[in-house]
């Protein structure tokens, strides 16, 4: 068994959602539920086939991002994995329809941070054992940065 860290950098202005799926459709779906979801969204997204071919099968509506989706899904080569990077749009807007998608069995992670990917290798295959999401924590939050976290909120229509 071998380990191994992969990292996503996330471009500026992004947003990259990392998930297991369970069939070559996949990819033709996850087209539709984020085109469907908000209007003037950008994404490319990638999906690790994990029997016949085993090709990395990619989409999207950005070419940048397309390519960036599918040279990243390459790199973690995990089977059945998938990933997406989106602007134009937050996770919080498409999650819900990423979800609905039959296909889809878990959400690793949706972050503007930087990302790690824990995979495992052994003779038959790779698997993503986890991610790593942005940072350690420094704290635990006061009452100045609980005042902070409400009005930042609401500033951007979150809250009311």
């Amino acid at each position: 068994m071998k380990f191994e860290v992969v990292s996503v950098e996330v471009p500026k202005d992004c947003n990259v959602i990392l998930g297991m799926a369970h069939f070559i459709k996949t990819v033709e779906d996850l087209y539709e539920a984020l085109v469907n979801s908000v209007p003037g969204i950008r994404f490319g997204l990638a999906f690790c086939e994990a029997s016949g071919k085993c090709l990395v099968r990619h989409e999207g509506n950005d070419p940048e991002l397309r390519e960036l989706a599918a040279k990243k899904a390459f790199e973690i080569g995990c089977g059945h994995s998938f990933i997406i990077f989106i602007k134009n749009a937050y996770p919080i807007n498409v999650l819900g329809k990423i979800k609905d998608v039959p296909e889809v069995c878990r959400i690793f992670a949706a972050t503007a941070n930087p990302l790690q990917v824990v995979i495992v290798e052994t003779e038959q295959g790779r698997g993503i054992l986890g991610v790593v999401d942005g940072f350690k924590s420094k704290g635990i939050e006061g009452e100045e940065e609980i005042r902070e976290r409400k009005e930042f909120l609401r500033k951007i229509g979150y809250k009311l």
